[in-house]
This record gives C-alpha cells, structure tokens and sequence, in this order.
C-alpha cells in the first residue's frame, strides 16, 4: 500500500486473533465485578430460609457420611458451601429427630445451629455464600465461551453481561440454595453435548458422561435430559443429508448410551455409593405416585408386583428426595399470584414471575432477538446448533411449568437463563456497528438499561421487580415468598434498630427460617388481625390489632401467608389466616431492604382503621 493511498475499513479491523484476546479480557473485568457483587452482598444479608436447612445438612454430610438430611435436593453444592466449615469442626446440633421420608429435619436443625451461635453463625453463612461464587462464574464464563464459539467474540460478552446483572442471578448466586449450581452444570452438561454433536468420539462422550453426572449431583431435575438428548439426537441427526451410515449410528449411540450411563455412576460415586441397587419394593415411598392403598394404608406400589425386586441402580436418597419433592407438589400448599391465594399453582406462573422480575431491556433484547432470529444468520452456527442452546433451557421450562401442585418459588427456572442469554448474544454481532448502527444502538441501549434497573436495587436483588411491575415497593402485589422476602433483611432490620432506640418494644412478625434474637432483636408478635367474620363478635375483638406501638413485618405475612414465625419466646407460632394483613391500611415509618416494613402506628390511625374492620374503638 503507497503512503498515499487511504485506508479501506477492513484494513482498520482488527484481526480476528486481537478481538478475541480483547473480548477475553473484558470477560475477565465482567467476571470479576460479577463475584464483587456477590461477595458484597452475601455479607448483608441474614441466611434465606432454604440456607438454613442447607447449612445444617451439608455439615451433616461431612460428618456422618450420610445424605438423608435435605434429600429433595443433591448434596454437592451445599458440600462446597460447608467444607470450610467442616474443616474447622463445625458440625451440626445433635437433635434426637426422625430422618425418615417425609419429614424434613433439617430446618429444625439449621435453626438450632443459629440458636447456639448466636450472631457468629451470620458469619459462618458468609463464608459458606463466598464458596458457592465460583458456580455462578462458571456459569457466567459458559455463557461467554458458548455465545463467543457459535457467533463471535461480541456475542459472549453480552451474554455474560446478561448474565452478570441479571437480578435474579444477583439474587440466588450469593446464597448457598443449589440453582445457581445446577445452573452452572446443567449449562456445562449441554454444552460437552453440543461439542459431542458436532464431533462425535468417546473422548467426547467421556466427559459428557461426567459432566452430567456433576450436574445431576445439583440438581434432580436434569433428569430429563435422559430422554432429550436420545430424542435431540436422532432428531438432528435425521434431518442431515446425507444420512449417517449405520455403522455411524450405531457407534454414535453407543457413545450416548455410554455418556449416559456414566452419569449414573458420577452419581452412586457423588452419595458414597449410599443405598444404591435397593429393590424397588423396598423404598417407604409417600407420594400419590409412587402409592397405592392397601387395607386402608398407602405402600409402595410396588411391593405387591413383579417390579418388587428389580434394583434401582441409583443412590438411596436421591431417589427418596425425588419421591419427597413430588409428594410436596401433591401437597397443594398455598400459592400466590397477582394479589390471589389460592391451593394449587398456575401453568403460567413463571412466564409472569419473568415478566415483572426481568429488566425490560432484557425483555426488549429477547423480542429483537427472536423477531430477528429468521434473518439474521451465522455461517458458525446452524440452525442445529441454536436448537442445542435453546431445547435444553425451553424443555426445562415447560417441565416446571407443568408443576402446578404449589408455585412459590421463580428460581426454579434459573437454570433456563444461561441458555436463552447464550442465545440472546446473537444481536451482538447480527447488529455490530459496521452493520446497521441502529440496530447496534437499540442493543447498546437495552443493555445499558438492563444493567442500570437491576442495580438501583442492588444489593437487595431478591426484591427486585421492573418498572412497570411498580419497583420493589410494589413488588409484593405480584409475589412473595423467595421472590421478594425470604427472611434475608433480618440484618438491615437489626441496623434500623440500633439506629433508632425509640421503637422499643418492637411487634415483629418475621418471615424466616431462624429466630430474631439470635441477631440481638427482642421482640414479641404483633396483635393478630381479623382473618374471618366472627373474631368480631369474640370477647377478645377488643384486643385485636391494629394498636398503637412500633411494628416490624415481613412483607410476605402483610399479604396473609399461612406461616410458622418466631414467637419472641423461642418458640414458633403457626398464622393459620392473615393476621396481619391489616397492616396494609398504613403507611410505612421506614422498611428494612424491600422485604421488612417498619409501622409507628399511633391511636387515632389505629382507631380510624379499626372503624373500617369493624372492631371496637380503643379508649
């Protein structure tokens, strides 16, 4: 080139060797303020009422060896968050409790745990939350390194951002609750299954095998990949032209078989190899589904037929806590939605838990990516390619979907995000500046707004809720529950407190799962409300609420779950109605995070509020 001759643009590009090291350093920068939200945030919060249950077991585990405790869900994450703890002799209270299904000791014991420790086992929740990050990195560096193979270096970055920022991420990776690691694996599991896919050999199957097996060791539910791989394969692979030879497809399957198969033994190996090849007869299942009745009693359905002495050849508990987990769904405990309880769940549920709880620019970005998904193409990814990222994530889906038993919970579907943000990354290099700069900009923007609405609330991210949802202040008029109050902003409330001197003595009514005082807070329960027309013919209609004094509830019990809360005595007292719904009728004094509202309630607001419930005046 002359030294008068102007530079075209691909002689200003910069080669594809330089994108990518750039795009890996960058990824590095996203990672690493990903784990400082993280970190930060594990050390405001007090334990989510799931924590306390995990605690206890994965201690459990380490020092008996055992996995009864906590069996509706594997043992592997909650024995990375415990092996610190482990290590330094922390073990679990000795409790004289039944571990047989379908009782659930491990809330007793986890409670019993905080109990004894006082304002040090906060500390304890802290180290085993920093443990369980590297999950979520994981999961985040996957999600670079899938978007960055199939579309470009762009590609990953805004997936990872997505990812990084993503609230509900926020929210459930800085606790030590499995669906952050079933996330990252599950991810890690279809990915090895992409790359088998495209490049079938016995190496490849090798880890595959291993990778689900890791992955089943988070999470139960990725059992169904069992039938969609088999399904996705033979799928894709009939629609190739030409065909596969049938040496081809019989050495492929093999292969598959063989991955599938070694997963299983990742998971006899993960459970100590605890109970595995029990007879099917002899499990003391207790769901409807695995029952029948027999002279007036539910057994084993099983006990009685030819299948009695067939062995399972997976471990003891992980087949017992799928049998619990389902006879849980069965249960149809109270569910809310929209502002309605009801005794079963919704089918869709979770498709409007996303909608109020997603940023809209993630909302915007996923309708321009599935609006653009006909015509923006990839010469690096097939359409076989893209339905390997987006069948696992939307399978998932509609399988959770379909649990209608009780909905309580939006982070089930966590483990679905990965997948539709890998996808999602498409828009960046689809719509690269050199391309179209509006299209760039729409997704530039997006983004941007994306990031920004996830942190104004940050680091109360479990309370997250979008604009048009009304924010977090109005985010218990959708859900409750882990969606917005799970018992975390017990600390914010201790800091209130100590602030304010006056508002003793507190009436608190606290949604969680250990006792207030082992945070330093006294308290007593406020008076109960009315929760059905006779209480206001009663003798005690006098002593109802409201009355004056200073008050702390959870927002979840302001919205008349039927709970068990601390009492202020050390014991528990189970909400059979909402009792304190008519705290709903004031405003405010103050709120602790978005899941603890505090009240002043003075005599004249109580008396005019009174008047409305139809209770008597206080003199």
């Amino acid at each position: 080139m002359s030294g008068g001759e102007p530079l075209s643009p691909g002689a200003l590009a910069s080669p594809p060797g330089a994108r990518r090291r750039r795009a890996g350093h960058l990824a590095c920068c996203l990672l690493a303020v990903h784990a400082g939200l993280l970190a930060w945030s594990a050390t405001r919060h007090s334990p989510a009422i799931d924590e306390v249950g995990h605690l206890a077991a994965g201690l459990s585990h380490w020092h008996t060896g055992q996995f009864d405790l906590y069996r509706v869900n594997p043992p592997l994450v909650r024995l990375v968050a415990t092996a610190p703890l482990a290590l330094v002799g922390l073990r679990e209270p000795e409790l004289q409790l039944s571990y047989d299904p379908p009782h659930r000791p491990e809330f007793v014991l986890g409670r019993a745990f905080v109990s004894e420790r006082g304002e040090r086992a906060f500390w304890y929740f802290t180290v085993a939350r920093w443990a369980c990050l590297p999950f979520s990195l994981l999961a985040g560096w996957l999600c670079f390194h899938w978007g960055r193979e199939l579309y470009g270096p762009r590609a990953g970055l805004l997936a990872l951002a997505l990812w990084c920022f993503c609230p509900l991420v926020l929210a459930n990776a800085q606790l030590i609750t499995p669906d952050t690691g079933g996330a990252a694996f599950g991810l890690l599991a279809c990915y090895l299954f992409w790359r088998w896919f495209r490049d079938p050999s016995w190496v490849g199957a090798y880890w595959l095998g291993m990778g689900l097996g890791v992955a089943l060791l988070c999470k139960t539910t990725w059992v169904f990949l069992f039938l969609l791989w088999p399904l996705s394969w033979l799928g894709l692979r009939a629609c190739q032209r030409p065909w596969p030879g049938r040496r081809e497809w019989g050495r492929q399957g093999g292969q598959l078989l063989a991955a599938l198969l070694l997963s299983v033994g990742v998971v006899n190996l993960g459970y100590l190899l605890e109970g595995s090849f029990l007879p099917l007869g002899d499990y003391p299942f207790t769901s409807k589904a695995l029952t029948v009745s027999r002279g007036g009693q539910f057994q084993n359905r099983f006990a009685g037929t030819w299948a009695r002495g067939v062995p399972v050849p997976l471990p003891r508990n992980f087949v017992s806590g799928i049998d619990v987990q389902k006879r849980d769904f069965e249960s149809r405990f109270w569910s809310y939605l929209g502002g309605e309880w009801r005794q079963e769940g919704w089918w869709h549920y979770y498709l409007y838990g996303l909608g109020v709880k997603w940023p809209l620019g993630t909302w915007a970005l996923l309708l321009l990516a599935t609006g653009s998904a006909a015509f923006l193409r990839f010469p690096s990814a097939t359409w076989r390619d893209e339905a390997l990222v987006l069948l696992p994530g939307l399978a998932l889906f509609a399988l959770v979907s379909s649990q209608t038993g009780f909905n309580h919970h939006l982070r089930y579907v966590l483990p679905t995000l990965p997948f539709l943000f890998t996808w999602m990354g498409r828009l960046a290099e689809g719509l690269a500046w050199e391309k179209t700069r509006l299209g760039a900009l729409f997704v530039a923007v997006a983004l941007l707004a994306s990031i920004g609405s996830s942190l104004r609330a940050y680091p109360h991210s479990t309370s997250y809720f979008n604009e048009l949802a009304g924010g977090p202040m109005n985010g218990h008029a959708h859900l409750v529950d882990s969606n917005i109050d799970w018992g975390q902003d017990l600390l914010e409330l201790k800091r209130w407190l100590d602030q304010h001197p006056e508002s003793k003595p507190l009436g608190l009514a606290y949604f969680g799962g250990i006792d207030p005082r082992a945070g330093g807070i006294e308290f007593a329960l406020p008076p109960r409300g009315v929760t059905a027309p006779v209480d206001l013919v009663r003798p005690e209609a006098a002593s109802l609420g409201p009355r004056p004094g200073w008050y702390a509830v959870s927002v979840t019990l302001l919205r008349g779950y039927r709970f068990g809360v601390p009492d202020g005595k050390g014991g528990m007292h189970y909400l059979d109605g909402p009792c304190y719904t008519y705290f709903l009728h004031f405003e405010p004094a103050a709120r602790a995070g978005y899941s603890i509202y505090v009240y002043h309630l003075e005599r004249d607001e109580c008396n005019r509020v009174r008047a409305d419930l139809g209770l008597p005046a206080l003199e």
